[in-house]
């Protein structure tokens, strides 16, 4: 009787590591993708109809990331824009329309916005979801389109609208003509956007904390529902959304197998995938949204980062408020802090 208590006592102590283990290893590629969500007509038509609504209007935004994969979304002007741009990222095994209810305030507000599919998300190109580590390159490269389009649209305006004129090969130019003198270095060239910001939610808040640590033209960030780093993000998943304890403990397993197969799979740093660590590399403005009741990435993520900033950094703890969920629980407070943070940060980077 004895031996099989022992036996008993022993397969209940090493049974959920090594079942955790497993399941680790089984889910690992599945983190790296996951389930795509069509942009449909019917998505398209959502958008459009919100579009309308503030008056502004949409264009496609193709970009092709720095190793080759095509990169799909919007460019979005309001009816009287200011002048900046929001970048707008979307949570995990979601689109751009995630991001909708965002965009329509900020339009408003006068702000034009990007809106992109994830690689590897949406209409977008991509094996793998990296959750940060090709995506913060993705964004550069967003970045750079952006600047470029908006000078040669400016520039196509002042010829159409006879400010400026082609001049032929040879004619001579017009000494004191101030569009054929060179800007000071470093000025930016006209059309160019004002300034320019980012606000994720969950994995995108993740992707845009470490793309404004890898470029200095991302001003300020609102960050809902980051993850500080992906490992701390796998306790919460093994310890099945009770217990982030459980998955640091019992279910350990889950995290060392998942992480380590991705790691092997998709090629990068898994440690190095962090917004905690982004935080701390640069010191930009963050505005850190936390949902009180979110099991996915409850409130210790938000309060690692808001700990390891170096820039200006507010934390708003949303009452009662589930994953993502900020905006539908307070919307006038989210529209207040969102637009304020990004006004007081605007008129502080000039």
């Amino acid at each position: 009787m004895r031996r099989r208590l022992i036996r008993i006592a022993l397969f209940l102590l090493f049974f959920p590591p090594l079942a955790a283990a497993v399941a680790g290893w089984l889910v690992g590629p599945a983190f790296l993708h996951p389930i795509r969500r069509e942009l449909t007509p019917d998505l398209i038509h959502e958008a459009d109809v919100s579009f309308a609504v503030t008056g502004s209007t949409r264009e496609d935004f193709d970009v092709r990331a720095p190793d080759g994969v095509l990169l799909r979304g919007w460019k979005v002007r309001p009816k009287n824009p200011n002048g900046s741009w929001v970048l707008l990222f979307h949570g995990v095994a979601d689109n751009r329309i995630g991001v909708i209810g965002q965009s329509e305030f900020l339009l408003r507000a006068g702000y034009s916005v990007v809106m992109m599919d994830a690689r590897a998300h949406g209409a977008s190109g991509g094996p793998m979801a990296t959750y940060g580590w090709l995506e913060r390159n993705d964004t550069r490269a967003i970045i750079d389109d952006l600047v470029r389009s908006e000078v040669d649209r400016y520039e196509d305006e002042q010829i159409r609208s006879s400010k400026w004129r082609v001049l032929v090969e040879d004619e001579a130019k017009p000494l004191d003509a101030s569009h054929f003198k060179l800007p000071p270095p470093g000025t930016p060239k006209p059309g160019s956007p004002a300034h320019i910001l980012a606000l994720g939610e969950s994995m995108g808040a993740g992707i845009a904390l470490q793309s404004a640590a890898a470029d200095p033209r991302i001003e300020a960030v609102v960050a809902e529902a980051p993850f500080a780093n992906l490992r701390e993000g796998t306790y919460d998943y093994a310890g099945l959304r009770k217990s982030p304890w459980l998955g640091k403990t019992l279910f350990a397993p889950f995290t060392w197998t998942l992480l380590y197969r991705d790691e092997k799979l998709a090629g990068f740093p898994v440690a190095e995938v962090s917004p905690q660590k982004a935080v701390a590399a640069r010191a930009f403005p963050v505005l850190l949204i936390c949902d009180e009741m979110d099991v996915a990435l409850p409130c210790r993520h938000s309060e690692m980062i808001y700990g390891a900033a170096r820039g200006p950094k507010q934390l708003w703890v949303v009452p009662g408020a589930f994953h993502t969920a900020a905006y539908g629980f307070f919307p006038e407070e989210f529209r207040r802090r969102v637009l304020a943070f990004f006004a007081e940060n605007s008129s502080r980077a000039h």
